[in-house]
This record gives structure tokens, sequence and C-alpha cells, in this order.
């Protein structure tokens, strides 16, 4: 299939006009200053108000001549290959515009957030296959809770971005997961800010560390996909900074990003890209960003407005240039402001490989990059069920029944620019098992890749250059295949398997829960195997959570997998083999119904006098933190998942009983089992109410262990600073630490603590005092655990 894809996606090009050899067409005039030769305030000042106004633009859709050179005029749909000016450099979702009279080249931009996502062959070269590494989604990475693999990992994604010649990766999203139901869940980390920054901040300064740029997005608050471009997310100034902005202020402040990409959507009643308080106020005044400043993709807004807030580069464009010249004319924007967005327009051009005159290979490493890709994905998969450890399979004579359609057609990873169009075909989990040695069940293997053949629809074109290609309905097990089945295996493992995307969001019956066929699947599969003694596995091959509570008794062992990657199969061999102990942790919570979603009430919104709006009436009781606090049961909670040893905690210390400036804690984790293992310690605090309501406890600090042989102890330390204690005081818009008891919780999940110490604040801290910013302009009824009845 994916030849097909890609032979179509050359001829699409030719056709359209989208490959072209177009030459400069006017050299670097000699008279003029040059970029990288001449202060970039003297380049500025050599450029008209028409380029200008075409600079701070996207070439885009509709643009047939561009300043000093041809410009095609053709804009390709995100993710797709283009060559324009320059065509080693044109390839991706976008670059910007070249001014060749002074110096400045054309940079690219390409998606995605699960790998390089680009066209499989070169205009120049046909006959070869240019491939990318499809890595595990961003949940799975979360997973790892290992910011040393997370930051190797954006090594590898690095390599790939520079040796085909693109500047700036468009990724990673350190957006919240605040609803199972969003469909780019899958793109982002976790419910948890702290989780979601470093795993964001450790994958920015692994991509940068090769010489090239990331955009960190999407800015801020981009939690749904139903209404992305218009809905308003209606967020209280606290929310906003504990929860969804906090994410963002740990990456920005910990890796520094070259640029950043605000969102489609409004926050309390204005566009993001148009937003001053948000793109100026707290990204660079508050938390110090000097970079640049992009859109996503086709926003509508006012250009000036956008210019005037702190927007630096409108993509892809063209038409808002002739807004942006109408606007200085009439005044509504100043020569100076905007020559300040072409100036960090030019900053970024002069760090990247095209301005650095990088000889791109063309030859990344991908051998190596791919064992990266599998090390994570296995790292990643998180155990939540292994009784009377049917995990791992080391007998290798067992057979192997592999039931459900994603055994045998995995989903590497979700849809729209996060998929990876120029990836390898992914290495299913049949494929992986089969060649690690294990014997998978040929009668049930031939069943199912005939029922597959025949059932698959034909996908529209560009469905699956977008990674939204149709899958054949599941396979139906009735009680005689399955009862068939268990007389001749030795050991059921059944797929559940979901596919989610940009642009949808997904759905609670057959989507979040089991379909009909699925869960009479599962329990004929069950019932079966278990009258002979013999032991069910299920595999989830999932981006974001599903309901489990109501068949989870129906498997003997649950491993969630993720979307894995193109090496999924081999990655899931390792684990069910024991080749990796599993030492992943879920990044979100699990909720045993929909219903008991924080947000179930309020997503995706409503129409409020014909602007579509999100209401976060949860305020900062988001994931685990709504659990904890309103003693809600989990399915599976927050931080959990097993392993196949198990680990005792012991010898908690504190530097202090009272907190001056900060306060060290240590403490010992030892492998008690009979495997070695890696354990993830999460510290977790509660802070007392006072005049700011507090959830029970929160996530403030994590440790990965070292890989502990058996009987083995390490011993994990942590610091915690004023910042750590603080909750955000809206009213005088500071970061405060309230004075009282706080306790430390160190645990293996949100609800596994281990070990507990408790040490004291006298008076108030005044941590940080912000700028007023983001304010909504409505009351919100928040919930409360304090004030009975709120958003109820």
């Amino acid at each position: 299939m994916r030849k097909l894809i890609n032979k179509l996606v050359i001829a699409g090009m030719i056709l359209s006009g989208i490959i072209s050899y177009s030459a400069h067409a006017q050299e670097a005039s000699p008279k003029a200053p040059q970029l990288g030769k001449a202060p970039v305030k003297e380049v500025i000042a050599a450029m008209s108000l028409e380029e200008k106004a075409s600079f701070v633009v996207g070439p885009g859709i509709k643009s047939s001549s561009m300043i000093g050179a041809k410009m095609n005029p053709f804009q390709p749909a995100e993710g797709t290959l283009a060559y324009t000016v320059d065509p080693p450099a044109s390839k991706g979702a976008g670059w910007t515009l070249a001014i060749p009279r002074l110096g400045i080249p054309s940079i690219v931009m390409a998606d995605g957030p699960a790998g390089v996502s680009l066209a499989l062959r070169r205009p120049e070269d046909l006959e070869n296959k240019y491939f990318s590494t499809a890595f595990p989604v961003a949940t799975a990475v979360a997973s790892t809770w290992d910011e040393e693999l997370v930051y190797k990992l954006g090594q590898s994604y690095g390599n790939e971005v520079a040796e085909y010649g693109v500047d700036i990766l468009l990724a990673p999203a350190v957006n919240i997961q605040r609803n199972p139901l969003n469909g780019r869940n899958f793109e982002y980390f976790s419910e948890d800010p702290l989780l979601s920054g470093k795993m964001g901040a450790a994958m920015i300064r692994g991509v940068q560390s090769k010489g090239v740029g990331v955009s960190l997005k999407h800015f801020v608050a981009n939690n749904q996909e139903t209404n992305r471009t218009n809905v308003d997310a209606v967020i209280s100034e606290r929310a906003l900074r504990e929860i969804y902005l906090k994410g963002f202020e740990i990456a920005v402040k910990e890796s520094e990003p070259w640029t950043i990409m605000a969102a489609y959507n409004l926050v309390n009643g204005k566009p993001c890209t148009a937003n001053r308080d948000l793109l100026h106020d707290v990204l660079r005044e508050d938390w110090g960003f000097n970079g640049l400043v992009m859109t996503d993709w086709g926003v509508k807004a006012d250009a000036g407005a956008q210019m005037n807030a702190g927007l630096d580069l409108i993509m892809p464009g063209p038409h808002q240039s002739e807004d942006i010249i109408k606007a200085v004319e009439e005044g509504r924007l100043s020569n100076a402001v905007l020559d300040k967005r072409v100036e960090h327009i030019l900053n970024l051009i002069m760090r990247t490989p095209k301005f650095q005159n990088y000889s791109y290979s063309n030859k990344p490493d991908l051998k190596a990059n791919i064992d990266v890709a599998r090390k994570v994905a296995a790292d990643g998969m998180v155990l939540l069920k292994n009784e009377n450890q049917v995990l791992p399979i080391v007998d290798f004579d067992k057979s192997i029944a592999l039931f459900g359609n994603g055994s045998y057609v995995t989903n590497a990873g979700g849809a729209g620019s996060g998929f990876v169009m120029n990836a390898p075909e992914p290495k299913v989990f049949a494929s992986g098992l089969e060649e690690a040695g294990f014997k998978c069940y040929k009668p049930l293997a031939d069943v199912y890749n005939g029922y597959i053949n025949k059932n698959t629809p034909r996908s529209r074109f560009i469905d699956r250059i977008r990674g939204r290609i149709a899958r054949a309905p599941e396979l139906q097990i009735d009680s005689r295949l399955a009862k068939e089945t268990a007389q001749n295996a030795d050991v059921a493992l059944v797929t559940i398997r979901r596919n989610s995307e940009e642009g949808k969001d997904r759905e609670i019956e057959y989507d979040f829960k089991l379909s009909e066929t699925e869960l009479q699947n599962l329990t004929n599969i069950s019932e079966a195997f278990h009258k002979k003694g013999k032991k069910v596995i299920v595999v989830l091959n999932i981006g974001s959570a599903i309901e489990t509570a109501s068949w989870r008794d129906l498997a003997d062992a649950i491993l969630v997998a993720w979307q894995p990657g193109q090496v999924a199969g081999d990655a899931l061999a390792d684990v069910v083999m024991g080749k990796i102990n599993p030492s992943g942790k879920l990044p979100i919570t699990f909720p045993k119904s929909y219903s008991d979603v924080p947000s179930a009430t309020s997503f995706p919104g409503l129409e409020l006098a014909g602007q579509p709006t999100s209401v976060y009436n949860e305020g900062v009781y988001v994931g685990y933190r709504y659990y904890g606090s309103f003693n809600i049961e989990e399915a599976f909670p927050f931080g959990y998942g097993l392993s196949y040893t198990n680990f005792k905690y012991d010898d908690l210390k504190t530097s202090s009983q009272k907190f001056t400036e900060t306060i060290d804690i240590s403490l010992t984790v030892k492998n008690a089992g009979e495997a070695a293992g890696k354990e993830v310690v999460q510290l977790y605090l509660s802070a007392p109410d006072g005049k700011l309501e507090k959830p029970a406890y929160e996530l403030k600090k994590y440790a990965k262990t070292a890989l502990l042989q058996p009987g083995e102890v390490e011993t994990i330390k942590f610091t915690l600073n004023k910042m750590d204690l603080a909750s955000f005081d809206a009213d005088r818009s500071m970061w405060i630490a309230e004075p009282g008891t706080y306790q430390i919780h160190i645990g293996a999940s949100s609800k596994d603590f281990r070990l507990d110490k408790s040490f004291e604040v006298k008076k108030e801290i005044q941590v940080e005092k912000v700028n007023k910013a983001l304010s909504p302009e409505v009351v919100l009824n928040e919930l409360s655990r304090i004030t009975p009845g709120n958003a109820e």
C-alpha cells in the first residue's frame, strides 16, 4: 500500500507543478547589506515595506511571485514535499521567503511529533527511497518517565531533520491530555504539566543538539479537535498558570526552543495568535523567551493584530502580506513593531543549517535511530495486570494464538500531521513475535489474514498520505472458533487497537469503550481458554486512555503497548519474552467510566451566542488531581505500572523539618524480586489549604532508577525549591507558598504511597510576581472540594 501511496505522491507532485527546478532569478546584490555580514538592523533597514510584509508571511498557496526569484504557485498540503526556489531546502510542511539580494535564504519546516514527515523520493533521484523513522507516539514516550532516554530520542529526531536538509521540526507538543476523547492526545505527553514539560524539554534539547530547531506547540490550551480553529477555551488564570501553561514554561526555561507555535483556538475571548497577554506578557516578559513565534497552519485572524500581539511569522500565507501593508499605512501597525518581527525571523535563519551551509547527506543513521525507537517503545510499555506471572513467556515451545485485527495490522501511530508518511511499513505484532522465535498459531493467523485482505476498504489518496487508512471491521470470533483455538494453542494474546487523528475527536461508544464485537470476542476467548486452564493476555494498541473496568477481569495480563512506531512488533516481543522488563508508568489516568472524567460535562463545549465555547469548570482538578481530591476510584491511576520484579522503598530522610529556601530528600530503592528491573520513584506533595484551595496532592519530582539487579539498592535524591511549593494567586498575579504543614509522599503511583514525611512553612513565601494576564471575561463556577455544589 505504501508503495502505491508514494508513486501517487510523486505523480501528483509532477502534475501539480510542486517539483520545480527554478533557479534564483536574482543573485545577492553587491551593494545591499548581506545577512550574516552586516548587522541585522542594517539588513532590515534595506528592506522595503513590501519585502517586510512578505517576509513575515509564508509564501503560501496563492503566491505566484517572490522577492527576487520565481515562486512556485502551488502550496502543498501540510506534510508533503515541495520544491520551490531551492529544491534541496524546500521540502516539508512549509518554508520562509527567500530574499536573495540581501543574502536571506529560505528555511524549511517539517512535521512532526512522531518523526520527520517528508516525501519518500527526491525529484533529482526518483530511483531511491528516503525513509524517516516512525517513532513511538508522545504518550508512549512519556510513559518511560526517562529524560535521559528521551534526550537520546530527540537526538535521533535531530539527526534525521539535519541530514534531510530540514531546519525546523514542528514538534514537540506539550498540551495537556485534558480529556480522553481528544483526537490528538497521542501527540501529547501527559495529563500532568510537570511530566509534559520535562519530557518536552528533554526532547527539545536532544533535537537542538544536532544544530536544528523545534517549534514547541500548540501554545496554548489546544485540548480538543472539535471546532479547534475557533473554540474559546474559557479558563481561570490559576488553572492556566498551574496546568495549561506550566508545561510550556518548563520546556521554554529548560530547553530554549528556537520557535513556538501559537494554537488555533481562543483563550478567554482572544485568539492565541493575536493574544498579547499570551505571546508577549507571559511568554517573553514572564518567561524570557527570545525566539520566534509562528502560527499553526492556516489560522484566520487580523494580521496587523497578530503582529502587534507578538506573533512573528504567519504560516503558510500569503494573502496576509497585503493586510500587513494596509495596517502599516493606516497606522494600526508601526514600522518598529514590524521590524521587530522581521528581526526575530532573521535571527532564527542565522541559526539554521541552511544559513550555516551545512552539507546534509540525505543519509541519516536510520539503524541507530531505529534502535533508539525500539528501546523507547519497549520502555514505554505499561504492564497493568499480570496475575500469576503470565508474563514474561519464557517457554518458546508454547503456541500463542494471536487474536484481534491489530495483531496483524498494528497501528504504529495516529493520523494527521503526526503521521510519518515516508516511514517503512511498521513491524506488526504478529511479525515481531514470530521473528523473535515464538510459535504463533498459524490456522488462526490464516483466518485473520484472509479476512483482513478481503474486507479492508479502499482509502482515498489524501487520507492515505495523512495516515487515515481504512481498516477492516473487527473479525468476529464465535465460541466455536475460540474453543477450537483453545484446544490447540497454549496462550491467547488479544490485541485491542485504536486510531485517532488530528481534526476529529474520539467517541465514547466503540472508541473509548470496546465495541460489542470486541467485548463478545474477548468473552468467548476468555471462556474457552480459561476452561482449558490457559491464560489470556490483552495488548492495548492505543494512543490515549480507553475504558478497561468492564472487561479487565476477563484477562490474566494487560499490557499497554500504545502506538509504538514502526518497530511495534519487535518492541512487543522484547517485553513479552522478558528481554525488557517493563518499567513504563501511566502518564494519564485510566478512568473507570467516561462520566468520571472531570471535564466530561464540558467537553468539547457548546455554542454560546454563536461562539463555540468550552468552559474549563474543573479548574486545577485535572487528571489525578481530581481523582485523588474527590476520592474517585480509577480503573488504573496516574503513575501506575507493574514490573516482572518488585521494589522496596526505605530510609526516607529530609534535610530539615522547616523549609527556608530548599529542602533535600533522599530514600533508597531496593530490587526485592528475582529479575533485573527499573523503577520510577514519584514524589507527590500535599500543600495546606489557606487562601487558595489545593488538590490533595501533586507530582513535584520523579526519578527513574538504573537497571537494578536482584538485591541491588539505589539511593534517590530530590530537592524541593520554593516554586515546587507554590500555587498561583490570581488576585495578586503571584506564585505563593502558604504557611502550614506540607506532606511529602513517595510512591509508585498517585495511589500507591510507600513513604511519607512532613515539613513546615512558617510564613507565606512570595515566590514570583508575574504580569496580570489572560483574565477570563466571565466568572467561572469552578469545581471545589471545599465549597459544595460548585461546577456540578
